[in-house]
């Protein structure tokens, strides 16, 4: 059996922990940040566990990871 191919943009934007969660980057930081909160970029830093309803999706798109 051929084996099943990764995602190309879940392989760049999400990885796996150790106990199984999905680890990604928060959204919205790109740009007009003037106008958000300083409380949302604050809190927005660094990268963020899925939920259970994303994650499933991003699972499915990485077979092996």
């Amino acid at each position: 059996m051929p084996k099943m191919k990764t995602k190309s943009s879940v392989k760049k934007r999400f990885r796996r922990t150790g106990s199984g969660k999905i680890r990604g980057n928060v959204a919205y930081k790109r740009h007009g940040l003037s106008k958000r909160p300083q409380k949302m970029k604050r809190q927005a830093r660094g990268t963020m566990i899925l939920s259970d309803a994303d994650a499933k999706i991003v699972k499915n798109h990485m077979p092996y990871g």
